[in-house]
């Protein structure tokens, strides 16, 4: 029995989104009247961190506290339209519509501050912890709830805003008909170190490096932990996701997540990242996202560093230790692709 050590690489330029019928995200944003902001959107949030950055997006546009805005994922019959929550198109499709939104309410939220001062709304700016203040002269203010209150129950204001994201038609190439169906890309490229048992073909994980282009991290935190989970996402479907060779059968397959098989936290390991930001420029921010691309490049190169280990070349998902010792067996045995 011989352990052996792999390493493989894999690298990925993913598209954010799509362009079919300009795949639009709609966004709402009105005051209620305490001066706090409800952002109102169909786009799920799957756990992805869809309201934490939406709603950072909103109070920076707006120029109020983030404790003062929530943001509410109805449904498509309640809430604006939204293609949905997929594509890794939630922070960049999404996060324009709300930008647009706030925008708008914006606006409305200074006319009646303006109104209420008794100065145009050019001389007026926010300070970003609820208070709305004459440019060069600090004593004179009020308060954004204060705003809020005069607006609705004196002024007859209503301080909202509408927002709709769409992504320009591409030009079609007349000869050829080619065209851009997407609107930026994010990038990533992955290192896997394992290892491969030539005698029970298990393969362990030991240690993962990564570097992600995201645009701007938004929420810095977010990102590294979406980026840590969806690299483990990979690593439970490259290593372990199956219900072969029953499936669609489910005569002695696993029927719920007590017997099917994952990885645990015991499993979890090292995982180095380095998020580069490049913002772009049609991007909320300059942020698009890591979404899928988190898990993508894991499986290409989890396979990669398997053949590096014992030179078998797996094309087929998961990589078992089955179709490990079926590989070993036919090539005669390990043939590790060389000493790192």
């Amino acid at each position: 029995m011989t352990v052996h050590k792999g390493r493989g690489f894999a690298c990925i330029n993913y598209p954010i989104g799509m362009n079919l019928g300009g795949d639009p995200s709609q966004a709402l944003v009105h005051s209620t009247p305490d001066g706090k902001f409800m952002v109102s959107l169909s786009s799920i949030d799957l756990g992805q961190g869809m309201k934490s950055v939406t709603r950072q997006i909103a109070a920076e546009t707006l120029g109020v506290p983030v404790a003062d805005v929530y943001v509410d994922t109805a449904d498509s019959d309640t809430g604006p339209h939204c293609m949905g929550s997929f594509a890794s198109r939630g922070t960049h499709r999404v996060g324009n519509a709300v930008i647009r939104a706030a925008t708008e309410a914006r606006k409305a939220l200074l006319e009646a501050a303006a109104e209420e001062l008794e100065v145009n709304t050019a001389d007026l700016e926010t300070d970003g912890q609820g208070n709305i203040h004459v440019k060069g002269a600090p004593t004179r203010t009020i308060t954004v709830a204060d705003t809020a209150i005069a607006a609705q129950f004196k002024q007859g204001r209503t301080l909202s805003g509408r927002g709709i994201f769409l992504i320009p038609p591409s030009d079609v190439d007349p000869d050829t008909g080619e065209m851009t169906p997407v609107s930026c890309f994010a990038h990533a490229a992955l290192v896997v170190d394992l290892e491969v048992d030539d005698e029970t073909g298990e393969v362990t994980v030991n240690e993962i490096n990564s570097a992600y282009e995201v645009g701007r991290a938004l929420n810095p935190r977010l990102v590294e932990q979406q980026l840590i989970g969806g690299a483990w996402m990979g690593v439970s479907h490259a290593l372990y996701e199956t219900t072969e060779p029953y499936y669609p059968d489910r005569n002695h397959g696993p029927e719920d997540f007590n017997a099917y098989l994952m990885p645990g936290p015991g499993e979890v390991v090292d995982h180095n990242i380095a998020v580069l930001e490049r913002p772009a420029e049609d991007a909320p921010f300059g942020g698009k996202g890591p979404g899928e691309m988190c898990a993508n490049p894991v499986l290409p190169a989890i396979a990669n560093a398997v053949y590096n280990a014992v030179g078998v070349r797996c094309d087929t998902l998961p990589i078992t230790p089955e179709r490990v010792l079926r590989g070993l067996l036919a090539n005669g045995g390990a043939r590790p692709q060389g000493v790192r």
